[in-house]
């Protein structure tokens, strides 16, 4: 079927992308809409067309830039960063930042709404954003940047064919993308009963059966700034913020795109492999954004840092921990949710010993194996899929 599709490509039409698509500029107040829900940024996810998160208008902070209502079919688009890939479909209404934005087809007869996703997820529409990005901190896009963006539209009978074979594609990763979630959710729920914690709103109250103590009596909360490290391993790896993009299921973090020696960077301090990492601010917080060092690394300065005191506690425990009560529950989000020292000292952690603190990450680990394979199998699928999409929309020889 997908040889059939574009068999016959007589008929394509090269189009610009403003063309065919509309901004869509529907200003409304937040507080007078009646609606419920607000898509930002941070809750769309790289090269995933599904929302799966969103804030409650009401119960967050929203800043003033959250004016823009988008409804059922509506695509959001990230114009901060767009190197990140964010493509939403909404399927229910709500309300974005005006840095977010709301597309449509102008014409349903010349343009399927239903393809419209698609095509900006591509890679010749993505190289046409990071290309004309504005700005080193950061980068942006103006509508008029990506409605430039030239390519090649089917007969609109074509298209209903390219939207049946696009949609099949992506239904496999979707399916994998909800196993992944409820595998997730499983690995919170042990680490809960088994620590016995009740009212996790309130460890100060713990009535489980082991004992609380302090965060700062076994774990160092620091950052990636700090006096240069007495160690060195050689070549070692340095993680940034983004890093956590890549690493979803709050795992061992082993790779990076970045590689130093410390001979050649003495400021730079090294954090030996069982730290617990995780950003300081923003939405990441919410998500639960935790991992732990599989070997030694140097962190970005916008990265927490807690070293445990290996006798008396191990680093896996401390991140499943704080990744089974939430570690957005010791945040300061007042504004821009964020963590730092004075949060994370006073936490009480209820505290098995190095013995049964190993047999609940054995546990936990066995459920990690499952996300593994999960995680795998979900990569194939999205290379799949987006072999197909390129197969079937790049046909047309996109260009910049």
């Amino acid at each position: 079927m997908l040889e059939q599709v574009i068999s016959n490509m007589a008929g394509w039409t090269r189009v610009a992308f403003g063309d065919v698509v509309r901004k869509v500029n529907d200003k409304v107040d937040p507080w007078e809409s009646g609606l419920e829900r607000y898509v930002a940024g941070d809750h769309m996810t790289t090269d995933d067309l599904q929302i799966r998160r969103w804030g409650t208008i009401g119960d967050d902070y929203l800043g003033p830039a959250f004016h823009m209502r988008f409804k059922p079919g509506h695509v959001l688009y990230g114009s901060r960063r767009t190197y990140l890939r964010k493509v939403a479909l909404a399927d229910f209404e709500g309300i974005t930042a005006n840095t977010t934005y709301v597309l449509e087809s102008k014409d349903p007869l010349v343009l399927m709404p239903e393809l419209l996703p698609f095509i900006m997820q591509t890679e010749a529409f993505h190289a046409n954003s990071i290309a004309r990005s504005k700005g080193s901190v950061n980068p942006y896009v103006n509508f008029s940047d990506i409605a430039c963006f030239e390519f090649f539209l089917p007969p609109i009978q074509e298209q209903a064919r390219l939207v049946e074979v696009l949609i099949a594609s992506r239904g496999e990763t979707d399916s994998l993308r909800e196993l992944h979630s409820s595998i997730n959710t499983a690995i919170d729920a042990l680490v809960i009963e088994s620590l016995e914690i009740r009212g996790i709103g309130n460890l100060e109250r713990y009535k489980g059966r082991y004992p609380t103590v302090r965060g700062d009596t076994i774990y160092t909360p620091t950052s990636g700034n700090g006096e240069p490290s007495e160690f060195d391993d050689g070549e070692s790896l340095f993680f940034k913020v983004a890093d956590f993009n890549r690493n979803p299921d709050h795992r061992w973090m082993e790779t990076s795109a970045v590689h130093f020696r410390q001979a050649e960077n003495p400021k730079i301090r090294l954090f030996e492999r069982g730290t617990v990492v995780f950003p300081k601010r923003g939405a990441s917080i919410f998500l639960n954004k935790i991992g732990i060092l599989g070997r030694t690394a140097a962190l970005d300065p916008n990265l927490m840092a807690l070293v445990p005191d290996t006798e008396r506690v191990s680093g896996q425990f401390l991140m499943w921990f704080f990744r089974g009560v939430g570690l957005w529950r010791f945040a300061d989000t007042t504004s821009v949710p964020q963590l730092n020292h004075k949060h994370l000292k006073p936490v009480r952690v209820p505290l098995p010993d190095l013995a049964e603190q190993k047999v609940l990450c054995a546990k936990i680990e066995s459920l990690s194996e499952m996300l593994t394979d999960c995680e795998n199998r979900l990569g194939k699928a999205q290379t799949i899929h987006r072999l197909v999409s390129e197969k079937v929309l790049s046909s047309g020889n996109y260009s910049q």
